[in-house]
């Protein structure tokens, strides 16, 4: 072999290892396949697919702006300040600012429908605070509140919710103030069951712990116990509470009725044992009895009418009255007025009112 074949056979080798070598340097490998999200329309609308699960998820929540003003007392109340020239004390709006944010899940099990639920809000607005022994408020931001987190699996429920109590007759209408007659403290951990017959009546009796003062003071939960029948008509629901702190009975009986196609009324009565303490977690209006009535009129398809009047055997009576107008969906304005009285007690009148802007989603 001459110098030259070497050389040639040593070129030609060099040039095919450039040529394979630049060949793996383009070799690109194949894209993974896109996981989008997918609408997951089993729970109702909003929900879609975590990718990779069987898991729906839901995100939703509100944007919400609150300006109230009036006298002190159970209606809405202006804020107390004190003029920053001469330090005399006036009164000035009471605001708020509010972003909550709600998620749900839901997934079918072979034990059933597995779900949750958690609310979270967060707010800016008047906090009261002390300076030289002058008592004022001030706007600023307020402690974060989780208001809901609970798991449920088929009937059973457990986290934190609004009292069976409460949530499962119903709410005292479509007021905002629909507490100037308090119908029963919401917020407390529970252990509950829903059951249902499938021809309109359900159920539910729950186990719970109360909250503030009201938490229980041993291993013995509060009791809550529930039974609804629904029609075309309307409904009927009934509850009962055990206080365990205090051993008192407690009940509340609703009707709901849609007379017309635009008009929905409810009314509702509660009576409870007093006998150790005057107001309690599950009897919180004055006297052993009280009642609320009230309904709402939709006066077209953006503006509504809705009223709540509550009594209660101690005399304490409350008149809360608004309307609501839907500018565009998911964006309402609320303004409403407020009356308290007790006419038993002098001077007791306030008045109060409010304007809400809420943007949900």
């Amino acid at each position: 072999m001459n110098i030259n074949s070497l050389l040639l056979g040593s070129a030609a080798a060099l040039i095919a290892g450039s040529g394979a070598y630049a060949a793996d340097a383009v070799v690109v490998a194949e894209p993974e396949a896109a996981e989008y999200v997918r609408i997951c329309d089993v729970y109702g609308a909003g929900y879609f697919y975590i990718p990779g699960t069987e898991t729906c998820l839901r995100i939703g929540g509100y944007v919400r702006y609150d300006a109230s003003v009036g006298d002190a007392g159970r209606v809405f109340d202006g804020a107390t300040t004190h003029d920053r020239m001469d330090g005399d004390q006036q009164q000035t709006w009471n605001k708020n600012a509010r972003f909550t944010l709600k998620t749900w899940t839901g997934q079918e099990t072979e034990l059933g429908t597995l779900k949750t639920y958690a609310e979270t809000r967060f707010n800016f607005g008047n906090v009261s605070v002390n300076e030289g022994g002058v008592a004022f408020s001030e706007a600023g931001n307020k402690p974060v509140t989780l208001n809901y987190a609970w798991i449920q699996l088929g009937g059973l429920r457990v986290g934190k919710d609004d009292t069976v109590y409460n949530q499962f007759i119903g709410y005292a209408g479509n007021v905002i103030q629909d507490t100037i007659i308090p119908y029963g403290i919401k917020e407390t951990n529970l252990i509950s069951y829903y059951f249902g017959s499938g021809n309109g009546l359900t159920g539910v009796v729950s186990f719970e712990e109360g909250s503030s003062t009201d938490t229980i003071d041993s291993y013995v939960p509060h009791v809550v116990g529930g039974v609804k029948y629904k029609g075309a008509w309307g409904s009927i629901t009934a509850v009962g509470a055990y206080n365990s702190n205090w051993e008192e009975w407690s009940g509340k009986v609703r009707v709901d009725v849609k007379p017309m196609d635009k008009l929905t009324l409810f009314l509702m009565a509660g009576y409870g044992t007093d006998h150790n303490a005057l107001t309690s977690f599950y009897k919180p209006w004055g006297g052993n009895w009280a009642v609320w009535g009230g309904g709402s009129y939709t006066l077209n398809a953006k503006m509504a009418f809705n009223t709540q009047i509550s009594y209660a055997e101690n005399k304490d009576f409350g008149v809360a009255a608004n309307v609501a107008y839907t500018i565009v969906p998911g964006y309402t304005i609320t303004a409403e007025l407020d009356y308290y009285d007790n006419f038993d007690k002098s001077n007791s009148s306030a008045v109060g009112g409010i304007f809400r802007f809420q943007r949900s989603f």
